[in-house]
């Protein structure tokens, strides 16, 4: 019963692992999405994210990330599988 518990607890901890689900659209996705989606990036660093997106218009890929205060190199390799920018807008 207790390998069975801790099975369960185990099974549960990887559904809620951000890199098990969709990747997040870090051109649309709001504070809270973006903090419980990407690793290491915390409401502050979030907010950021759309502040920054507000000023400069949507990202064209997910290395613009770097240019957000709070977001480094490292952070966008650790979560680039579990990123988009969405679909091209067509002109």
């Amino acid at each position: 019963m207790k390998m069975y518990v801790l099975l369960c607890s185990f099974v549960l901890s990887l559904l809620s692992f951000p890199a098990l689900s969709a990747p997040v659209d870090i051109n649309k996705a709001d504070v809270k999405a973006l903090s419980v989606a990407l690793y290491g990036v915390g409401t502050k660093a979030a907010a950021a994210i759309v502040e920054y997106r507000g000023k400069h218009g949507p990202f064209k890929s997910v290395n613009e990330l770097t240019k957000v205060k709070g977001i480094g190199p490292k952070t966008v390799e650790r979560n680039r599988a579990n990123m988009t920018v969405g679909e091209p807008q067509k002109k």
